[in-house]
């Protein structure tokens, strides 16, 4: 029975990462997240219901348009995949339906900012903020820390990029440091050192990589947000 909920969990994933798409894509964009329905953004061709099936449409398709043979973005896959793959993960790491419902919304939200910052450079507040309410909100009704924690935690968090950003006069922005704040809240101020420590990790080598494969200028920003969402999944699952 674990099993197959694990894997009714996975397929609920994939769906939800095709809605996390629409959120990736619109949300910087100011577009309605309703309407109008999934589209190409090349041709403006209306997707059917064959279409929309996660990851399967996109291997059937070959990576195209069916109407104008436009290549569709390798994200959409990605997420959708990434995010089955995390649901699952989460219910085999999770000892309560309540720690497994704060670990999809948290692991949903990382996802979400994640792509957006690697795509745009940015982490919006619509979903930074409320992201910080609902790691107090869990906090406050018990199903995570105490709410001391999660206060402290959002507080080093925020206080913690700022302070850089003060410091270095640049590299990072104000979303970086209410990302830190959403980690914070969900899973206190120990896990914000964790975090912030393994994603300046991340961040300098896949840096160092990206700059190497693109054969771009060392002054080219390089978003900090995927990192400092890796390293808090590594948290949520393992620690």
């Amino acid at each position: 029975m674990e099993v197959v909920f694990r894997v009714w969990l996975f397929c609920l994933g994939l769906v939800m990462g095709s809605f996390f798409n629409v959120v990736i894509y619109r949300l910087p964009r100011g577009m309605s997240l309703v309407k109008p329905g999934s589209h190409c953004p090349q041709c403006g061709h209306s997707l059917r219901a064959a279409e929309l099936i996660p990851v399967g449409s996109y291997l059937w398709q070959r990576g195209t348009c069916r109407s104008c043979g436009a290549r569709i973005h390798w994200r959409y896959p990605a997420v959708e995949l990434l995010t089955g793959v995390g649901f699952a993960a989460i219910e085999w790491t999770s000892s309560s339906w309540t720690q497994l419902i704060v670990g999809l919304v948290f692991f949903s939200i990382l996802v979400v900012l994640a792509f957006i910052d690697l795509e745009h450079g940015i982490l919006p507040n619509k979903i930074t903020i409320p992201g910080i309410g609902l790691g107090f909100l869990f906090a406050i009704i018990g199903w995570t820390i105490p709410v001391i924690e999660s206060l402290g935690g959002a507080v080093l968090g925020f206080g913690l990029i700022v302070s850089i950003v003060l410091l270095s006069r640049g590299g990072m922005g104000m979303g970086d440091a209410k990302l830190l704040a959403v980690v914070g809240a969900f899973l206190g101020w120990q896990a914000v050192l964790y975090v912030l420590f393994w994603a300046s990790v991340l961040g300098s080598v896949g840096g160092i990589l990206y700059l190497y494969v693109t054969k771009k200028d060392r002054k080219t920003p390089i978003p900090f947000g995927p990192s400092m969402a890796a390293a808090a999944v590594v948290y949520l699952l393992f620690l």
